[in-house]
């Protein structure tokens, strides 16, 4: 009979903990705010030196390799040449990935003046909508003001 209520007793525990992981759950994913779109004109982070370095490496495996349809190997062996390429070697996949940071950063400041204006015209707009209704509350008030006994 232990056996029996003890099984009993751990399913309950088990149900409330699944109960619990729910509620909170549901919290983080319909916040009051909800979550942001991505802006589809931000421009795209620039890729690494590693990255570059994959780019060309692919095309090569692909060209000695045709047969390979393994994403998996691909990068198993990139990242072994990689990591057995001296500083020298890699210098020139640092240098572009520099280069397209640059590049990046601009865009990125570019982005964010637009952004910056973008956001003071809406400010603007909604400072004068604010001012147009208290200018209409003011001139209704005064024209029909009553007592009260």
């Amino acid at each position: 009979m232990k056996g029996a209520k003890a099984k009993a007793n751990t399913s309950k525990k088990a149900d409330s903990k699944l109960a619990t992981k729910k509620s909170v759950d549901t919290k983080r994913t319909t916040g009051a705010k909800g979550k942001r779109g991505k802006d589809p004109n931000k421009p795209k982070r620039p890729p690494s030196a590693f990255f570059v370095f994959m780019e060309q490496f692919r095309k090569e495996f692909k060209e000695k390799n045709p047969r390979n349809k393994q994403v998996s190997v691909v990068g198993k062996a990139g990242g072994d040449k990689w990591k057995s390429m001296s500083d020298s070697e890699k210098a020139p996949y640092v240098a572009k990935a520099e280069k397209l940071k640059a590049e990046y950063l601009k865009k990125m400041k570019s982005y964010k003046a637009e952004e910056e204006t973008k956001k003071d015209s809406t400010e603007e707009a909604s400072d004068k909508s604010k001012s147009e209704v208290s200018e209409e509350d003011d001139g209704s008030d005064e024209g029909s003001e009553e007592e009260d006994d």
